[in-house]
């Protein structure tokens, strides 16, 4: 069994090798396996519109149990009427009758992806450059990996740990448009999941740009998302004949006055404590910026360098966009109808009635009707900065990353976290592997995860899941 220093000696090998983050990474025989699960989970295309999580669920309890997982340690699901968005549940059990169970959670599912937008075949595993390419290998199948790999190498190993180690895999996060297996388990199975805490996406580092990483961050709560749809209407006409009144240039007119609105800057403790920590290990302008802020909110200069960073602005306040048109309906007829919908992430404290209000403020116009759409997920439960889960996580973070802190966070998107706090199960984003400061394509083009990020978040993982399970 390799021990925590080992691992950690592995993963400072790797981590002050990151000048060279092309350099081709020779694999242990244990990586180049788990290399084989990951590819297999990223060659199975689970997008909602070509895909089948079902698939791919079958084909991790099909390792799982050739690890030596029995019937009743893998449950299957899926709900009748969508054969496509199954998912699975297993355990290992625990020792300690005192110790509650812990959940590691994945979702299965990714964004869809055209081939003709990518420069490489979205649904082949890449690697190249020092990075794996393919759709999912950043959200979140390098860690849907992780969880199934540690599974099996505690398997392996004959690891009695004291508490349960739960781990259930999902699809429905990212589109949710057949249905939402966090959901559907919080609602329909609870019994399966249920656990003192859960460990989820949201965490980990960022690099400089050049490889070296320079923070790790754990998440503390998360944005709520809602959609709101901007409609202006018209009596129409002909194009021959046209008139100001124009439902489009009316819908022109409250999109930008949505761009030019910023919400006010609302910190909770998670983003004032991360404010104030990440700031003063900048070191630097933005950095100093950041540290003023969350002392003094209204620090109108503060928040001008702090908001000029995408990222910072996100976690700074709640934000809308318009993300999707559609208006008129003949070539030679003036508008009777334009829409525009409007994707909003909501901070805590925060909720979709105080940001319909603000958006109808800035907006300034009563003929644009302004109406909540969509799916609506709970609003999320920010879980508790508890020492059981914070004090491990710092310490191998120290351990794996010399010089960086483990710093809390709040995540900008939504995960299923959602679904699964308000059950009573507190879930945090775990630190470990990293990502660059332009995304590495989630959610977009050319997704991809440094080599690196992979293997030595996989040890770290590894071990962070460890200390947890000793816990009584």
């Amino acid at each position: 069994m390799k021990s925590l220093a080992t691992a950690a000696a592995t993963a400072l090998a790797l981590f002050a090798t990151h000048a060279a983050a092309a350099q081709a990474i020779t694999p242990r025989p244990d990586q180049l396996a788990f290399r084989d699960l990951y590819k297999e989970l990223v060659e199975t295309d689970t997008s909602v519109s070509t895909g089948s999580c079902t698939a791919v669920a079958e084909k991790m309890a099909a390792r799982l149990k050739a690890a030596g997982y029995t019937d009743d340690q893998v449950t299957l699901f899926k709900v009748d009427g969508f054969p496509l968005d199954g998912g699975l549940v297993a355990q290992l059990p625990g020792t300690s009758p005192k110790a509650k169970p812990m959940l590691l959670l994945g979702h299965l599912d990714v964004v869809n992806a055209r081939r003709e937008d990518w420069t490489r075949d979205p649904y082949k595993f890449i690697e190249e450059d020092g990075y794996f390419y393919g759709r999912g290998t950043s959200d979140m199948k390098a860690m849907v990996a992780v969880w199934v790999d540690t599974l099996i190498r505690l398997k392996q190993q004959g690891y009695k740990p004291k508490r349960t180690i739960k781990l259930a895999l999902t699809c429905g996060e990212e589109s949710g448009a057949r249905m939402n297996g966090a959901q559907w388990l919080a609602e329909n199975r609870p019994d399966l999941i249920a656990a003192e805490f859960a460990l989820n996406e949201g965490g980990g580092g960022t690099t400089d740009g050049h490889g070296k990483v320079v923070s790790q961050a754990i998440q503390i709560g998360e944005k709520s998302n809602r959609a709101f749809e901007l409609e202006t209407t018209n009596i129409g006409g002909h194009s021959s004949i046209p008139i100001d009144d124009n439902a489009i240039y009316e819908l022109a007119d409250a999109i930008e006055k949505l761009r030019a609105y910023k919400f006010p800057v609302h910190f909770n403790d998670t983003t004032r404590a991360y404010f104030a920590k990440a700031g003063a290990e900048q070191k630097d302008a933005v950095g100093r910026a950041m540290v003023a802020l969350a002392a003094n909110p209204a620090d109108r200069a503060a928040e001008a360098i702090v908001s000029s960073d995408r990222t910072h602005n996100s976690m700074l306040r709640t934000t809308c966009v318009a993300t999707m048109l559609e208006a008129g309906h003949a070539v030679n007829a003036l508008p009777q109808r334009a829409k525009a919908t409007v994707s909003c992430r909501i901070v805590p404290g925060e909720d979709a009635d105080t940001t319909r209000a603000a958006l109808i403020t800035a907006i300034g116009d009563p003929k644009v009707k302004v109406t909540l759409v969509g799916r609506l997920r709970p609003v999320a439960v920010p879980p508790p900065l508890d020492p059981k889960i914070m004090g491990p996580a710092e310490k191998l973070v120290s351990r794996y990353f010399p010089g960086v802190s483990l710093i809390p966070a709040m995540m900008t998107g939504a995960t299923d976290a959602t679904f699964i706090a308000p059950i009573g199960i507190p879930t945090y984003g775990v630190p470990g592997g990293w990502s660059d400061p332009d995304g590495n394509g989630t959610h977009g083009l050319n997704e991809r995860r440094e080599v690196r990020s992979v293997y030595v978040g996989r040890d770290f993982l590894f071990d962070l899941v460890k200390a947890y399970a000793q816990q009584d």
